[in-house]
């Protein structure tokens, strides 16, 4: 079982852990998000024309015996 550490020792130990973070910058951020966000925008769009053709093709395959 590990042994326990207060509560003094493990908030150093996190802000020494903390400080080896690479963060990225505000830019790289921003860029970030803007790819999200694109990204998003094609996978609605590419996956709303492919429910719409699916559903037509149904359709058409379905009253094709009337």
């Amino acid at each position: 079982m590990a042994s326990k550490t207060n509560p003094f020792t493990f908030l150093q130990q996190v802000r020494t852990e903390v400080s080896k973070v690479s963060w990225p910058t505000r830019r790289e951020t921003l860029i970030s998000t803007a790819m999200v966000f694109v990204m998003v925008a094609f996978a609605a769009t590419f996956l709303f024309v492919a429910d719409q053709a699916l559903g037509f093709l149904v359709g058409y395959v379905m009253n094709a015996g009337v």
